[in-house]
């Protein structure tokens, strides 16, 4: 167990800032202090010193927070990966955190031993434990750590065990396991229940599309929508994807399994809302069925969209199930994507894009999200950019001829089939780390999933 209720032989395990250092060498021992210099422990961030006892054994630890103020103001990466770096002993802390704190840590003790262990044995060297904070709200904890958990096993599962199927059967196992109801349109049925989009963006990989609908929550509550892209692969159909492209196509599903994430905690903390998922789950392949550049297609909303590009599937199938969302006329509508690469170009991998009709709506998820640091950054639905939409044979194209501002036109193209209901996010994530840092292994990221629950939670009580 990484996080125990109680221990009576756990270890004091400090939390310093470099200013706090000098004032805590002070108060130390000169063996421990000598100790300390000896090893050039500045109390940067994410470094650990244990502190000798008596015999050769470990009196406790103490870990870097780097340049914060105070320990107060820590969040949940600073705790991140200390159960790996410290000894393999049961630590508690040695001074109380403010309770909003004392839960960042717990969160990110129990993110930063995450592993994928789907296909091989992580590796089983011990890890250490730490007694639950004082303060700390490990209902919370414990329950957004498994919905990262979910979202990332999701996005790291390869296409060839997450396809439609196998997504829709995630979606079946938490209506099973809360007590909500499932309804999965299928290959043909999409068709004829008028989801053509998502029809036509899967009808090239022999494994069918899907429209997976999730229902759970109470009557009387706040009615939120929530909807994820669910390309389980993307090859990019007929203007197909160099191999570079696609090396990461298996996470093009990461909207969809940060909306499973985001469910799953909303159901597990008993959230007061009727809550709505729609996954449009589609393979972007080619066979002799694909869509092609240049095809004029239909939409559920009645809008017809000329195929300018069979790379741009995500925003095609989300329309038509934001149409359907659009339908009931929710109180929050919420979509996750990984829409553009141009996003990623102009914010990096670490903060999502999120756009809304809504400032206000913008405004709280950002400080949701700083709050939770679970970042967003709003961005302008700037509707100068809408006839960079225009097709001289349908109603709208899918992508602009321009080679700029993709994000915001990609989101423009999605705001066409929004339109009655003005509380509306759409958020165009990455849902992948690049990069080995502490508590975030290189694959999958399951993001906006705490900041966007701290949302909703505020909006309805």
């Amino acid at each position: 167990m990484l996080i125990v209720k109680d221990s009576a032989a756990s270890l004091p395990l400090w939390l310093l800032t470099e200013a706090e250092l000098p004032r805590w060498l002070a108060d130390q021992s000169a063996d421990v202090a000598a100790w300390v210099r000896a090893n050039a422990f500045q109390a940067e961030r994410h470094r650990v010193l244990a502190l000798p006892g008596p015999g050769g054994g470990i009196a406790g630890a103490i870990a870097g927070l780097g340049p914060l103020a105070s320990a107060a103001d820590l969040k949940l990466w600073h705790a991140a990966g200390l159960a790996d770096r410290l000894p393999a002993q049961t630590y508690h802390l040695a001074a109380p955190l403010p309770p909003a704190a004392a839960t960042h840590f717990a969160l990110g003790w129990l993110i930063g031993g995450y592993r994928f262990g789907r296909y091989r044995n992580p590796p089983g060297a011990p890890r250490a434990s730490l007694v639950a904070p004082a303060g700390s709200d490990m209902v919370y904890v414990e329950s957004a750590a498994a919905a990262t958990s979910l979202a990332r096993d999701l996005i790291n599962t390869p296409a060839n065990d997450m396809g439609p199927a196998e997504l829709a059967q995630a979606a079946a196992d938490l209506a099973a396991k809360f007590g909500g109801t499932l309804n999965v349109l299928t290959g043909d049925e999409l068709r004829a229940r008028n989801f053509p989009l998502v029809h036509a963006v899967g009808a090239g990989s022999p494994r069918a599309p899907r429209l997976i609908d999730l229902r759970w929550g109470r009557a009387g509550g706040m009615r939120v929508t929530l909807v994820g892209k669910g390309v389980c692969f993307d090859s990019g159909g007929l203007d197909i994807k160099p191999a570079s492209g696609m090396l990461l196509m298996k996470k093009d599903m990461g909207g969809a399994a940060c909306v499973l994430g985001l469910a799953q905690l909303l159901m597990q903390l008993d959230a007061p809302v009727q809550l709505r998922v729609l996954i449009p789950a589609v393979e972007n392949s080619v066979d002799g069925h694909s869509y092609r550049p240049g095809d004029v297609l239909p939409s559920r909303k009645g809008l017809t969209v000329e195929i300018a590009n069979t790379d741009a599937e995500g925003r095609l199938v989300l329309a038509d199930a934001l149409t359907e969302a659009d339908s009931g006329k929710p109180d929050l509508l919420i979509d996750l994507a990984t829409l553009t690469g141009a996003a990623r170009i102009a914010l990096g991998p670490e903060l999502p894009a999120a756009y809304s009709p809504d400032a206000g709506l913008l405004t709280a998820l950002r400080e949701a999200g700083e709050e939770e640091a679970d970042p967003i950054w709003p961005m302008p639905l700037w509707s100068g950019y809408d006839d960079e939409l225009s097709s001289k044979v349908a109603d709208l194209s899918n992508v602009s001829a321009s080679p700029l501002a993709g994000s915001p036109i990609a989101a423009l193209f999605l705001k066409r089939f929004v339109t009655a209901t003005p509380h509306w996010l759409h958020v165009d994530l990455f849902a992948w780390n690049p990069k080995e840092r502490p508590g975030r292994p290189v694959g999958a990221e399951a993001q906006c999933v705490r900041s966007v629950y701290r949302l909703i939670r505020a909006r309805c009580g």
